[in-house]
């Protein structure tokens, strides 16, 4: 019997039977394989392209924590309903990242501004109108120097300036006596020092009228310049008396029958 079979084995015989047999065991193994046996060790590296991802296969599940980074984010995939509530936190915005267009009308309430977070800076000119005023916010400490005082005494360095006119008609010659006084319009922490000037004088503490209209007095100083006189009688042509930290008093007196007066301009400055 095998003899036989031995006479009739030939070259094209074996190659044949060989390849029938492997090609039905080929087969065989692909169609064989039990469920799940084909693993990460049986997969070459980048055997699975994009092309062999079933659609909608990759579930969230199967994503790795951190997985999906910004490089892998296509142009407007993460909408408004892929973020949950409350995800982004302060730390998660970038700088200069709010800007004004970004922020709805009304959201920016008084509770999220800081403590003096509204500064001058801020504020638009003519932003703060008096119906925005507290009762009581504007002291006199919170007014400009160029304002005086409206209740307590004339700040230091501060000037009250005004005119005065004391005169009248004598009939009895020599003697007849006229009387005038000037209250300030704020009061002085004490009496100032008063110096009479004829007209064209000056002295230490009294430079002038400043070109006509602005008479001048250094700090704790009344100064009274007499601009224009006629048919007085004295030492001075008007006297000051009853000098208070309220305001003066003047005095002319005639020197002969007819009309006799004084006038002029003072300031005082406040010490």
């Amino acid at each position: 019997m095998i003899a036989a079979v031995r006479n009739r084995l030939t070259y094209s015989n074996v190659i044949g039977t060989m390849a029938l047999f492997i090609a039905l065991g080929g087969v065989a193994v692909a169609a064989g394989l039990p469920r799940n046996s084909v693993g990460a060790n049986q997969l070459k590296r980048g055997a699975v392209t994009a092309a062999k991802i079933r659609k909608q296969a990759v579930t969230s599940a199967k994503l790795a924590p951190k997985s999906v980074i910004n490089g892998k984010l296509g142009p407007n995939s993460v909408g408004p309903g892929n973020i949950g509530n409350g995800a982004v936190t302060t730390a998660k915005l970038a700088k200069a990242s709010v800007i004004a267009e970004t922020i709805k009308n009304s959201v920016v309430t008084t509770n999220k501004l800081n403590n003096e977070a509204v500064t001058t800076p801020k504020l638009a000119n003519e932003a703060v109108t008096s119906a925005k005023l507290g009762k009581g916010s504007v002291t006199a400490a919170k007014l400009s120097d160029e304002i005086g005082p409206l209740l307590s005494t004339l700040k230091s360095g501060q000037t009250l300036r005004g005119t005065f006119d004391v005169g009248g008609t004598s009939k009895e010659g020599t003697g007849d006596l006229a009387r005038g006084a000037v209250s300030y319009q704020f009061p002085l922490l004490k009496e100032p020092a008063v110096t009479v000037l004829e007209k064209g004088q000056t002295s230490a503490n009294c430079s002038g009228l400043g070109g006509g209209q602005t008479p001048q007095a250094t700090g704790g100083n009344l100064c009274i310049y007499i601009t224009e006189s006629l048919n007085l009688d004295g030492v001075a042509s008007i006297e000051a008396e009853n000098n208070t930290r309220l305001g003066f008093g003047l005095k002319a007196t005639a020197k002969e029958d007819g009309e006799y007066y004084g006038y002029g301009q003072w300031a005082v400055t406040a010490p």
